[in-house]
């Protein structure tokens, strides 16, 4: 028998070998991704061949056919909701604990970019984790083994649906009928967020745990590895910048736990749905802020005054 700790090792590595980018179906969806990640991630040749699998010599025949460059980046319009993207992978969302996050998939994870800087942006992963009465039932990367790697079962990756509206949606059954969707809505001064989960079990599930992961490696500013530059007010969690005058803030309602992983960094304001029974769904949601200014608890106490969770 392969002890624990030497199984679990070997289920990382094997894991880790597997080639984790993703090759765009056609021509659309190759120009989407390189808009993507040459305008506004500003990914290296480097990070474009991690995330699509493409050789060198094919991204850039690409970029110039389409004519995608830093120079041909088109402007906003200065009324636009927030930027909001498909985090495309092939660059790490995390500075640290990577150990933690092996082969991170896209599906789940979104960039919201700052209203003051172009380049800085967070990646929203949601969901990272949904832990229920049965186990991991869920996990966005490989870290430890869910219901399904203990069964050897594979997911079928996906990808965000991108709406009329500009809002994006994704849903996933898994295995055992459990199903979830997940709605990223972006607006002027917020990006609203909101999961449901139908339980197709004929078991009630309970402890229903969700980690939403707020990723800071690409916000310039707000990278530092400390939790001194974060504060906690019930569901709200927000970290500010190195001059201490911006601050990301996020909530989820209703709240399981709040807190930050420093070595990430990232910031956890993590949800919980309602015991549900058989045949029944149950809704969480959550919103993403950006603040400029230094009363960061005047700011939340607008925020708890605004309504934006009257619908739990």
């Amino acid at each position: 028998m392969i002890p624990l700790i030497a199984a679990f090792c070997l289920f990382q590595a094997a894991d880790s070998e597997a080639p984790n980018f993703r090759r765009p179906a056609n021509d659309a969806e190759l120009r989407s991704w390189l808009e993507n990640m040459v305008w506004h991630h500003r990914f290296t040749t480097a990070e474009i061949r991690a995330a699509t699998g493409l050789s060198n010599k094919d991204i850039a025949a690409a970029l110039e056919r389409f004519r995608i460059a830093p120079a041909t980046k088109p402007k906003r319009p200065a009324d636009s909701p927030l930027l909001t993207l498909p985090y495309p992978g092939g660059r790490h969302p995390r500075i640290g604990f990577l150990d933690g996050a092996i082969r991170p998939q896209r599906e789940t994870k979104v960039s919201v970019f700052t209203p003051w800087d172009d380049a800085s942006y967070v990646v929203v992963d949601v969901p990272e984790a949904i832990w229920s009465n049965l186990g991991l039932t869920y996990l966005a990367h490989t870290h430890v083994p869910t219901l399904w790697t203990k069964q050897k079962i594979e997911l079928t990756q996906l990808e965000w649906s991108r709406r009329a509206d500009g809002s994006f949606d994704i849903a996933r059954q898994l295995p055992n009928g459990i199903a979830f969707r997940t709605k990223v809505v972006p607006a002027k001064d917020h990006v609203a967020m909101e999961m449901w989960l139908t339980n197709g079990t004929k078991e009630k599930l309970t402890d229903l745990r969700v980690q939403v992961c707020v990723l800071l490696k690409g916000a310039k500013g707000f990278e530092q590895q400390t939790k001194d530059n974060k504060v906690f007010s019930g569901p709200y969690v927000a970290c500010k910048d190195q001059d201490g005058k911006r601050w990301i803030i996020t909530a989820w309602q209703p709240l399981h736990r709040a807190w930050a992983n420093p070595p990430c960094p990232c910031l956890h304001s993590d949800p919980k749905f309602p015991d549900c029974k058989p045949g029944e769904t149950k809704r969480v949601h959550g919103r993403l802020w950006f603040y400029e200014g230094t009363e960061i608890e005047k700011e939340i106490r607008r925020l708890e005054k605004s309504g934006w969770d009257e619908r739990r």
